[in-house]
């Protein structure tokens, strides 16, 4: 008989295989045993109970779905017999629980960043070229490409998108709003702002809008906004030479740039974002947990931990609503809930459609199953801030932001938001990139050693004898590493960074 299951919850109903099981096994499960009825893949789930038709499904102590026909114990339990719960806006009652993480005097460690002039710290010292329209994209990647190497600078890098005309009213106010925010970020020691010149997003729009929403938010320094040592910007059709007047403002911001120098600043100017993308069924209970433990250690020290993804919290949203600090925040976090949940009945989409195909082959059958797993990489820590898409994170503790689950407008999103840092946890993989650090956290080991150049942690180590408080300290440490500057991130070394921007609305 083997032990090739695991039960997350003592209330589950299911159990995950570790192994593939085979028709005719006998599996321990728990303190007994089961006869395997089906073909299971690793990852998937086998009932241990039966379940009559229309009963409901546990996994992780919650429902994540119910049967929708009869299943036998030893079955498979997925697609072909397990349906969503999922309703459409709900109304939600405000019970707050405690929440449970470490007190902050527990935890005193600190980083080596860059103190900016505004009082934030980046975990990079490099210049970015941000377009403010798509038509000088690739003005903004020759710029780039010219000015790869200089003395004192991490790196110059160009983040294009196709976004900044045609655009009209919220649709073009959150383009603005994610550029802006990373035109602020402290990563970038200089930024240059490359326009066009005739588009809806010009310079000066783009700089009234940024000046406006400083204006609106007194907690916000306006990081950069009148500093035309550290941001620059140029009007293509203004100049005759848009390279060598671009090049010329680079030297500038490089020289700005290299007066920074580390210094050790404590831990809550660190401001981390917690991803999942690829997610297989072993995100939930490998990766995304210990991911958690280490956001409670941030929230800990007085950081910032940003989650975002609303889509998937659909199914899980209860666990982070009973945590919001005041009814204020709950009313918020309900409406960002029930706002996306409109988004998608404006579109036409039901909210379950979700998750992805890989997902599912990875064994996630519905989105309150993938929810229940992605939520868990916020930690326990109190809600204490909810952000629009296109908001920066400037109250200490868990903020939720709103916004998609696609992988690479989320990690935008974040970096928008202040994150210096991704925390991005996977089970079957992904190179992709972001404007900041992404440390990828693999699910298993067998994603760890088939793809070493795309993974950096391997939380997989949790399924094969390592403790979680072994691996947490371990990805704890990393994180400070590489936001001190003493380790890279795959993504930096592979040069994958991008971003993408949320479009919702009419295009001239």
């Amino acid at each position: 008989m083997t032990n090739a299951t695991l039960i997350i919850h003592p209330a589950d109903t299911v159990a995950v295989a570790l192994a593939d099981l085979h028709p005719g096994e006998e599996v321990r499960v728990g303190d007994g045993s089961i006869a395997v009825r089906d073909t299971i893949p690793a990852g998937h789930k086998i009932a241990r109970v039966a379940h009559a038709c229309g009963s409901r499904v546990i996994k992780y102590g919650c429902p994540i779905g119910h049967a929708a026909i009869p299943i036998a114990a030893g079955q498979w339990v997925h697609s072909h017999n397990l349906a969503t719960d999922l309703a459409s806006v709900i109304d939600y009652e405000y019970a707050p629980r405690q929440s449970a993480p470490a007190a902050r005097s527990a935890c005193t460690a600190t980083f080596s960043g860059y103190l900016r002039d505004d009082g934030n710290a980046g975990v990079r010292n490099e210049l970015w070229v941000i377009p403010t329209v798509g038509c000088v994209n690739g003005v903004a990647r020759s710029l780039a490409q010219a000015a790869t190497r200089i003395d004192g600078i991490d790196g110059v890098h160009a983040f294009t998108h196709p976004h900044g005309c045609s655009q009209l009213g919220d649709d073009q106010r959150a383009t603005q709003r994610i550029l802006a925010g990373l035109v602020r970020h402290p990563n970038a020691g200089g930024v240059l702002v490359v326009g066009l010149g005739c588009e809806n997003n010009n310079i000066a729009e783009f700089r009234s809008t940024m000046d406006a929403e400083a204006r609106a938010n007194t907690m916000v320094r306006p990081y950069g906004r009148h500093d035309d040592d550290r941001v620059r910007f140029l009007s293509c059709q203004d100049v005759p030479d848009e390279v060598s007047a671009g090049a010329a403002l680079l030297r500038d911001l490089a020289r700005h740039a290299g007066r920074f120098t580390r210094t050790q600043v404590p831990l809550s100017l660190l401001k981390v974002g917690v991803k999942c993308g690829g997610s297989d069924a072993f995100s939930g209970i490998t990766a995304n947990p210990v991911v958690g433990a280490v956001a409670d250690r941030i929230i800990a020290g007085g950081g910032t931990v940003i989650l975002t993804e609303v889509p998937e919290m659909f199914g899980a949203e209860h666990l982070l609503l009973n945590r919001c600090a005041t009814p204020g925040v709950f009313s918020e976090a309900v409406e960002m809930i029930n706002g996306f949940k409109r988004f998608f009945a404006r579109h036409g989409q039901p909210i379950y459609e979700n998750p992805s195909p890989g997902n599912r082959a990875g064994g996630i059958t519905t989105l309150e199953e993938k929810s229940l797993g992605c939520t868990q990489k916020a930690g326990f820590g109190t809600v204490e801030a909810v952000l629009e898409y296109g908001g920066r994170a400037e109250a200490p503790g868990l903020n939720l932001l709103s916004g998609p689950g696609n992988d690479i407008i989320a990690t935008t999103a974040l970096a928008a938001a202040g994150a210096q840092v991704v925390l991005f946890t996977t089970g079957r993989g992904t190179p992709l990139g972001g404007p900041v650090p992404a440390i990828k956290i693999a699910s298993t080991s067998a994603l760890a050693t088939r793809k070493p150049g795309w993974v950096d942690f391997n939380a997989g180590a949790l399924l094969e004898g390592s403790t979680q408080k072994a691996l947490v300290d371990n990805l704890f440490a990393h994180l400070i590493a590489v936001a001190s500057g003493a380790a890279t991130t795959r993504n930096e070394r592979n040069d994958c960074r991008e971003i993408a921007i949320l479009k919702d609305g009419v295009t001239l």
